[in-house]
């Protein structure tokens, strides 16, 4: 290696990872070998070393090695035992893939290096060294910030999944630290990942903020006695050692007896036929193709479906777009050329990361005639990507900047509408000439929209379509790139936490990451409205949304064919997205006045709880602050039960709480409802009238749809799910939300929805009887359980078997029923065994629903929605229980939870039918729907509502068991409840 030349050193270990999460699950179809992975590195490495030049480290390298760990045990173990102790297995699928990923890298061409007794990182740091002193340059290709101690003028990081350079100042920019300072920065920080011990209570900011004022470690720690903080200096001095020990743990190796020379790793182009034999035998037909084409060599005919999913041909033709506006069941074009659904999942997951972008061909449109030409482009195409950009996240107030349009992959546009120069007043300098008028494009837009032999395609198009609403333009034939990778993946990825999000689906499906909207707008104080980025950047940003929504579309549809969730979407999801949209422009009245007196009574009732709590504690201290709360508690009252977070704080979780107060202690009793009391004021009457809508006069909640595993809804800004319902205070909120004059408010509430598809699922004849007779469900599990006759049953008797009943849903354990019960552990467990005793269908259907959760991965609601449980199958007990439990209840509270959405999707039509479209429906909170009605049409609108509701699983589904509808109306909410 000489001076010029340019090595590329890839963190094989960490690109396995990434490529193993950013993919689902894949099988070799002729044996079942997970090759998911294998799949994953491979599209990356071929992805890197065809368009280095054009990434944002901009050359293309000379020299190229991948790095690996040889093994978990290394010279770090001698130095503290502990290091990485902490780490779990790998996943199963993954296990064997790693001998198969060194295959590929060989295939390649490439080196394939790993030491015993050292990490990847250890060999990294050492090739670079080595590159620097012959004069070469370096490139590591991760992101990992282990690494970032080696950046300097010569040593650079380079993150594929972002397309980003890292050099000093942007590891300044993150750490806040130059990378000569990482190391030290690090040692304080501690990995918990790696089991790096680090200093307690030291974070990154603070770290950083020391080495600043202290210059390095070793001073830091020779001059701990200074620090004014009192927790911070004794943990800088108690735990000075663990600091140094934690040095030496991360501190890279620069002198690691590496094996091959740097000369070795020459870059040569690859041996087409032997890497086309490799990824042939793993049946990776899109990239054995691409590989192909690109050396030159010959390869056995592809099948036609892999090239259609790749260049998207088949899916943005006319015929496609026509036949899916008008016909979403329609088939895909790998089903026309034969390909199995199983086929037709892996062909788009190995697709997905060859997709290209160019922003530079984005066009910024800024007269009506080209605007025209774009949509007669739509109907041609019958499709039409659609984005608007907006000065805020509420769509109900948010002023219109622009909206960006893609007809098909790579054509894309973005129509500004009201930019300004950032120059002149604070004002900024005016808006920007040559664009066209709002009510000129929105008027040429109009008929496209409405048009159903258009199929319009948005990334959360809920925002998009309640916007376009409020200005006059209705959108019909809609697809949502967000909810369709909701119905395929709701639950999947680590913990459960899979994005739904544009960026992240484009970086898992396209390989692609968008540019950073903050990168726009700034953040912070400096943050600026999208009105104020000039029109170049915009449509770089603007247009690339639309265009990556369309190839998300592209990808993820025909997912939904190949996996039998189509009916799912159609169904539960897509016809939903209007319905939602105008509920929330519908919004509710609020009283001011009843919010405001209420706040006046919590103040009170808070102050007079206070007065209580400091007589019990003996003392005054700030109620709110746990950390004096748990040295009251645990410190000086020593109250059982105590136990100290990750910081050293005591845990006064909401539980630890309930738990002491369960057990008698008057004390975090009331601060139990000292909380509840503040929580309410603060939460909802000090902050409701602040979401009052200034023209409207109204609140308008939004709902998240695709926000929770099961199908249900969320709602915020406000939030009014998590209103309670069952404590006084709770109802009290609930008299604020009122009907305006001449009108009530009718609310239509599900009768014990969860027990009755409980007892469909589990197939419980005795509970399916009860509800079909019309019996009080309780008051029957009740005799069932405890022998006791129903006539003048004694009321504790009935809660008692009503906690049961709803605890039994939930996974309830002994420990939970007795607490919630307040009585002994061993009878909640009696009580329980006696249930299943009584009921031993329900047994049966946990056991079956565990067993079907860990052999597939998921669960299925009565209407086929999946919801994914991964970590079911995991070595941690308790992370394994909360699946567990997690999984059983799914299925019923989906099924809950699918039912009113069906509800909700054909309420509109049942009311107009009627001849009652000025009853309009404007809540949905867990199993009540909320409508406002005139006077005069309430009495003819509630056997409308009840019969959509009652028979909304009709007829997809026929239930074994009836449904009931509680409706009344009142004048608020909580009469009408």
């Amino acid at each position: 290696m000489k001076k010029g030349d340019h090595l590329f050193l890839v963190d094989g270990s960490g690109y396995i990872f990434r490529a193993y999460h950013a993919l689902p699950p894949l099988t070799r179809k002729s044996d079942g070998l997970p090759v998911g992975a294998v799949a994953g590195f491979c599209n990356m490495l071929w992805k890197l070393l065809q368009s280095a030049r054009d990434t944002d480290v901009g050359v293309t390298p000379t020299h190229f090695a991948v790095i690996f760990d040889h093994s978990s045990k290394t010279f770090r173990n001698d130095l503290y035992p502990e290091y990485k102790a902490n780490r779990s297995e790998p996943p199963e699928d993954l296990i064997p893939q790693f001998g198969l990923i060194r295959e590929a890298t060989r295939a390649f061409d490439l080196p394939c290096i790993e030491l015993p007794g050292f990490e990847a990182d250890d060999l990294i740091a050492t090739y670079a060294r080595l590159a620097t002193e012959a004069g070469g340059e370096t490139t590591i290709v991760s992101s990992d910030k282990d690494l970032m101690q080696l950046v300097d003028g010569s040593v650079s990081m380079y993150d594929p999944m972002k397309d980003r350079e890292i050099r000093v100042p942007e590891v300044v920019e993150k750490w806040g630290v130059p990378p000569e300072k990482m190391i030290d920065l690090q040692a304080l920080t501690g990995d918990s990942v790696d089991n790096v011990p680090g200093v307690p209570g030291i974070g990154p900011k603070t770290a950083a903020q020391l080495l600043e004022e202290y210059g390095d470690l070793d001073t830091l720690l020779a001059r701990a006695s200074e620090i004014k903080q009192n927790k911070r200096r004794e943990n800088l001095i108690e735990f000075a050692d663990k600091a140094r020990i934690s040095r030496e743990l991360v501190r890279l190796r620069t002198d690691a007896p590496v094996e091959f020379q740097i000369d070795t790793f020459e870059l040569a182009p690859p041996d087409g036929p032997k890497l086309i034999g490799f990824l042939k035998a793993m049946e990776f037909s899109t990239l054995t193709r691409r590989v192909a084409e690109a050396t030159g060599a010959e390869v056995a005919e592809i099948e036609a479906a892999a090239v259609e999913v790749e260049t998207g041909e088949a899916a943005h033709g006319p015929d496609m777009g026509a036949s899916t506006a008008a016909a979403p069941d329609a088939a895909t074009p790998a089903d026309d050329a034969g390909a199995t659904p199983q086929k037709l999942a892996d062909r788009i997951a190995e697709a997905a990361p060859a997709q290209t972008f160019d922003r530079t061909a984005y066009v910024c449109i800024r007269d009506l005639e080209t605007l025209r030409a774009w949509i007669d482009d739509a109907y041609e195409t019958g499709l039409l990507a659609f984005d608007t950009e907006t000065t805020s996240l509420d769509p109900m107030q948010a002023e219109l900047c622009g909206f960006s349009l893609a007809t098909r992959p790579g054509r894309a546009a973005y129509v500004p509408l009201s930019h300004k120069s950032g120059s002149g007043d604070l004002l900024g300098g005016g808006v920007i000439e040559g664009q066209i008028a709002e009510k000129d494009a929105l008027d040429a837009i109009r008929q496209v929209m409405a048009d159903p032999s258009v199929l319009k395609i948005g990334q959360n198009l809920k925002y998009d379509w309640l916007l376009m609403y409020r200005l006059g333009v209705e959108i019909v034939s809609c697809d949502d790139t967000m909810l369709i990778s909701y119905v395929l993946d709701a639950g999947t990825g680590s913990h459960g936490t899979v994005s739904h999000g544009m960026d992240a689906l484009s970086e898992r499906w396209l390989g692609h990451a968008p540019i950073p909207y903050k990168e726009l707008t700034g953040s912070g104080r400096n943050q600026v409205t999208f009105d104020m980025v000039d029109l170049e950047r915009a449509t770089a940003y603007a247009a690339e949304d639309a265009d990556v929504t369309l190839r998300l579309w592209q990808v993820l549809k025909p997912r939904l064919a190949a996996h039998g969730l189509t009916s799912v979407y159609e169904r539960l999801e897509r016809p939903l997205i209007p319905v939602i949209c105008r509920m929330e422009h519908r919004g509710i009245e609020v009283d001011r006045q009843i919010l405001s007196r209420l706040s006046g009574d919590f103040a009170q009732t808070a102050a007079g709880i206070e007065d209580e709590i400091y007589q019990l504690a003996g003392e005054r201290f700030t109620i709110g602050s746990p950390k004096q709360l748990g040295e009251i508690l645990f410190g000086r009252m020593g109250l059982p039960g105590g136990s100290k977070t990750k910081t050293g704080q005591w845990s006064t979780s909401a539980q630890v709480l309930e738990d002491l107060a369960a057990a008698g202690h008057e004390l975090p009793r009331k601060i139990v409802d000292w909380r509840q009391v503040t929580k309410l004021k603060s939460t909802y009457t000090d902050a409701l009238p602040g979401y009052i809508n200034p023209e409207t006069k109204r609140v308008h909640t939004s709902y998240a749809m695709a926000s929770t595993t099961t199908g249900r809804l969320s709602s915020s800004e406000p939030n009014l799910q998590n209103i309670p319902v069952r404590t006084a205070e709770g109802r009290k909120i609930r008299t604020a939300f009122i009907a305006p004059a001449g009108a009530k408010l009718i609310s239509a509430d599900y009768s014990q929805i969860e027990l009755r598809v409980l007892a469909h699922v589990a197939d419980i004849p005795e509970l399916k009887k009860a509800f079909a007779d019309g019996l009080d469900i309780h008051a029957m599990t009740a005799s069932e359980m405890f022998d006791v006759p129903v006539e003048g049953m004694p009321a504790e008797v009935r809660r008692r078997a009503k906690a049961i009943n709803f605890g039994i849903i939930y996974g309830i354990s002994a420990f939970g029923l007795a607490n919630q019960l307040a009585i002994p552990r061993e009878e909640a467990s009696a009580y329980i065994k006696r249930y299943f005793e009584r009921f031993p269908g329900i047994k049966d259907y946990m056991d079956d629903t565990k067993a079907q959760a860990r052999a597939n991965g998921y669960v299925e609601t009565i209407f086929g929605r999946r919801a994914h449980y991964p970590e079911i199958r995991s070595s941690n007990p308790q992370l394994r229980a909360f699946n567990e439990r997690a999984a059983i209840n799914a299925p019923i509270q989906g099924s809950a939870a699918d039912i009113i959405r069906r509800a909700m999707a054909r309420m509109d039509e049942a009311l107009l039918n009627a001849g009652l479209d000025d009853v309009r429906m404007l809540l949905q909170v867990h199993d009540e729907l909320i409508f406002e009605a005139p006077e005069e049409k309430v009495e003819k609108a509630i056997p409308v509502i009840c019969h959509v509701m009652e028979n909304a699983a009709l007829p997809a589904r026929n239930l074994s068991v009836p449904l009931q509808v509680d409706a009344r109306a009142a004048d608020n909410w909580d009469e009408a409840h």
